[in-house]
């Protein structure tokens, strides 16, 4: 294979080099610290009971300083495409951003719009079509083949061993 020089004269020019490799570091990040911030977000994984009225639908607990709620917070178009960005929304959903649906309040904030994500989310739907609180109260976790689970794998082992604390506790 022979090998290829990259100067500032090759097809690729050093700012678009620099353009893409900032894209894809920030691309790599966010899948990290989403696979870690789901992983991390478990808060009942020690001897505390969980409790499923304090978890969102699928027994992740989002961070206080979740990009995507800031900016719907502050309003900011910009942050909001590149949470729709990194997150692969129109990817997984099927939908064009659109800063009037791109928001985000979280999956259980009564009284505020739903947003793009909270409306297309298949755990989220089903806790609430069985009125549930939340997925460790379904008998039916153990063999659950929705979308969010394929996806983040370690972060659904997580949840089935908060499964386990909780039932251990209901007697």
């Amino acid at each position: 294979m022979p090998k290829t020089n990259l100067t500032m004269d090759s097809k690729l020019k050093r700012r678009d080099f620099l353009k893409r490799s900032g894209q894809a570091s920030l691309a790599g990040c966010a899948l990290l610290v989403c696979g870690k911030a789901f992983s991390s977000s478990l808060p009942f994984m020690g001897d505390e009971v969980p409790d499923p009225k304090k978890l969102n639908y699928c027994g992740y607990t989002c961070p206080e300083k979740c990009e995507y709620l800031m900016a719907t917070l502050n309003d900011d178009e910009a942050m909001k495409k590149e949470c729709f960005k990194t997150w692969a929304i129109e990817e997984r959903y099927g939908v064009k951003f659109d800063p009037e649906t791109s928001f985000c309040y979280g999956c259980k904030a009564e009284g505020r719009p739903e947003g793009v994500v909270v409306t297309q989310c298949t755990v989220r739907s089903c806790v609430i079509e069985k009125e549930l609180d939340c997925c460790i109260e379904c008998k039916e976790l153990r063999t659950c083949e929705k979308d969010l689970w394929k996806r983040f794998p370690d972060f659904y082992e997580g949840v089935k061993k908060m499964q386990l604390r909780y039932f251990e506790t209901q007697g």
